[in-house]
This record gives C-alpha cells, structure tokens and sequence, in this order.
C-alpha cells in the first residue's frame, strides 16, 4: 500500500480541486474552449501513471495484460465516474457531465499506453 501513496495523495488533490468552486475564466487570455476537458485528462493521465507505479513497485511484473493491470484501470474508471458523481451530488458548483467521463477515460488510456509502451521497452531490454 506505500507504494500507492502518490496516487493517494493525487486523488486527494483532484477530489479537493473538483468539489471546490472554479473561478470563472471564460475571458481570460489563458483560458480556451475545452481546457475543462484537457485538465480531466491530464488529471487522469497522472492518477493512472501514478497508479501503474505503484503497482510495479508493489512488485508485479510488467506485463501488457495481467490482473494488476485490470484492478488499475478499473480503479481508476470508478474514481473518475465517482468524482463526477461527487460533483453532481455534493457540490452546488459543479455539474455531472459524460464529456467529463469520456475525457477522464482518454487520460486513463493515456496513461496505460505509457505504461505498455515502458512494458515493451523493458521486455526489449531483457531479451
């Protein structure tokens, strides 16, 4: 479980920043359509690398499918529906939204292709 501490600390952060009221930016000079979307995906892009972290220094060898794999990314899949919910339940200021979902899935994709792709770079060390 101490390995998973970053990703502890990680979906900490993020439920801390999703129940909290966001300022609004729509006029500022650094803001653009879909930037909401674009940090769902980086939050989740991090959670899931963060995760798969974990789960090597936990000791699980990497392989491109295996049961720690599953449990990752259905973790990570249930904390991204649940901060939504979260949102559309707890919190006055924010609101449930499928894009939000479908962009959380897009950075837990991410993360697991990076994770693939240090998967084949190990496998190709070994041989």
């Amino acid at each position: 479980m101490k390995h998973y501490l970053w990703a502890i600390i990680w979906a900490i952060l993020v439920l801390i920043l999703i129940s909290s009221p966001m300022p609004d930016v729509t006029d500022s000079r650094h803001s653009f359509p879909g930037i909401d979307k674009l940090v769902h995906t980086g939050f989740f892009f991090v959670f899931t690398v963060l995760m798969f972290f974990g789960s090597l220094m936990n000791g699980n060898e990497p392989n491109l499918i295996s049961w720690p794999n599953v449990m990752v990314l259905f973790f990570a899949s249930s904390f991204a529906i649940g901060t939504e919910l979260i949102q559309k339940f707890f919190t006055s200021n924010r609101q449930f939204e499928y894009w939000d979902i479908f962009a959380d899935h897009v950075g837990i994709g991410m993360g697991y292709f990076a994770y693939l792709v240090l998967v084949l770079a190990i496998k190709k060390t070994k041989i």
